[in-house]
C-alpha cells in the first residue's frame, strides 16, 4: 500500500516484466488438411485405361521375348505394327488422366515398338554391286482361283524374270498355259497339288531343279528350288516358299517346322533368293532368324516393310491387313525397287522385287 499525507491509501500496482515470448498463449487451432487432389475421370477412367492397355502391353511383351510357338501368340504378334499407334495413344491418355505408373509402362512400350517398327518405313543404304537386274514376282493363287489372264498380263507388264507361284493346282497350271504364261516364262519347275499344297517356279531364263534346305517335314507344302541361269557369268538360286499356317488345327508346330527347313543365305557362289507366302511377318521369330543369318527383306530394304499383303483390298478390317509375303535376298543383292499389286481372285497381293544379281564368286 502507498500512503499519502492526506491519509488515503492506494493499492500498489506492479508491472508484469515477463517477456512476451514466455507468456502462455492459447493453442492455435489446427489448420484444415489440404483437400486430396482427385484424378481426372475417377475410378471408371482408370479401369478403362487399364483394360485397354493390357492387350498392348501383353503384345509388346510377346514380341520382345519372341514367343510365337503357340498359335494365338503367333497370330497376335502379326499385329505388332498396330500396337505402336495404340501404345502411343494410350500413353498420352494416361498422362492426361494422371495414371503415372501405367503411363510410364506405356511410354516404354511405345519406345520399344517404335524402335522395332519404324525403320521398316525408311529406305536402307544400298550396297554397291554391278550385275544383272532381275525382277522376282510372287503370286499366291488362292487354291488356283486367281485370274490367270491377269497374272500373265502382270508378268508381261512388269517384265518379270522369275515367278514364284503358291497354291498352284493342276487346273491353274492349265489355265495359266492357256493365258500365255509359257510364251512369257517358258522354263518351269512346277509341283502342282490340290488345295494349297502346290507350288512352282517359272522363269524367262533356263532353270535347273536343285534341292535347298533340309528335307521337308511330313505333310508340308511343296517348296521347290531351282538354279536360274542368267545371261553372262551369273546365276541365281531361288526357292518358292509356302509354309503351313501357324493357326491351323495342329497349332504353330507345322509352321515352325516348315520355316525351319529353309536354307541359310550364301556368301559365295550363286546368289540365293527365297520368294513366296511365308505366312509370317517381320515380327515372327522364324523370319527374324533368317534375317539374322544374313538375308535381307526386299520390302524392308526399299522402305515398304509396312505394306500389307494379306488380305487384299476389299476384305475389310477383320482380320487387319498384315505383311505375309516376302522376297528374301542375300546381302550381295541390292534391292532396287519393290512393288505390290492386287490380284483378282486371290486373297493375297502379289509382290515384285527388282534386285541386282552380281557375278558369281568362287
Amino acid at each position: 500500500m502507498i500512503r499519502h499525507s492526506g491519509g488515503v491509501s492506494y493499492p500498489r500496482i506492479e508491472a508484469d516484466t515477463t517477456p512476451l515470448t514466455a507468456r502462455p498463449t492459447s493453442p492455435r487451432p489446427p489448420e484444415p488438411p489440404e483437400p486430396k487432389r482427385r484424378r481426372r475421370g475417377g475410378k471408371f477412367a482408370g479401369v478403362t485405361l487399364l483394360l485397354l492397355a493390357l492387350p498392348v502391353i501383353a503384345l509388346t511383351g510377346l514380341r520382345a521375348v519372341g514367343f510365337d510357338q503357340q498359335k494365338h501368340a503367333a497370330a497376335a504378334i502379326a499385329l505388332t505394327p498396330y500396337a505402336l499407334p495404340a501404345a502411343a495413344l494410350l500413353a498420352v491418355l494416361t498422362l492426361l488422366f494422371r495414371r503415372w505408373l501405367l503411363a510410364i509402362v506405356l511410354v516404354l512400350c511405345t519406345a520399344l515398338l517404335a524402335f522395332i517398327v519404324l525403320p521398316r518405313a525408311f529406305v536402307k543404304a544400298r550396297p554397291i554391286a554391278v550385275g544383272a537386274q532381275v525382277r522376282v514376282l510372287s503370286v499366291n493363287l488362292l487354291f488356283g482361283r486367281a485370274d490367270p489372264a491377269f497374272v500373265v498380263n502382270l508378268v508381261r507388264d512388269t517384265k518379270a524374270d522369275v515367278l514364284s507361284l503358291q497354291e498352284l493346282t493342276p487346273e491353274s497350271v492349265t489355265a495359266l498355259e492357256r493365258a500365255g504364261l509359257n510364251q512369257e516364262l517358258p522354263f518351269r519347275v512346277l509341283e502342282p497339288a490340290d488345295g494349297a499344297a502346290g507350288t512352282g517356279i517359272a522363269s524367262r531364263h533356263p532353270l535347273t531343279r536343285i534341292v535347298l534346305g533340309r528335307p521337308p517335314a511330313p505333310g508340308a507344302f511343296a517348296q521347290p528350288a531351282a538354279l536360274v541361269n542368267l545371261p553372262g557369268p551369273r546365276s541365281l538360286e531361288i526357292m518358292a516358299v509356302h509354309p503351313r499356317i501357324p493357326v491351323g488345327p495342329e497349332g504353330a508346330e507345322p509352321w515352325l517346322r516348315d520355316l525351319g527347313t529353309l536354307p541359310e543365305p550364301r556368301t559365295e557362289g550363286p546368289a540365293r533368293v527365297l520368294a513366296g507366302d511365308f505366312n509370317a511377318t517381320l515380327d515372327h521369330s522364324p523370319l527374324r532368324r533368317l534375317l539374322g543369318q544374313g538375308y535381307l527383306d526386299a520390302a524392308d530394304q526399299a522402305g515398304a516393310g509396312l505394306t500389307p499383303t494379306w488380305p487384299g483390298v476389299g476384305a475389310g478390317l477383320i482380320p487387319p491387313p498384315v505383311t505375309l509375303d516376302h522376297v528374301l535376298v542375300d546381302k550381295r543383292c541390292p534391292v532396287d525397287r519393290f512393288d505390290v499389286f492386287e490380284i483378282p481372285g486371290s486373297d493375297h497381293r502379289s509382290i515384285l522385287a527388282t534386285i541386282t544379281v552380281p557375278s558369281a564368286g568362287p
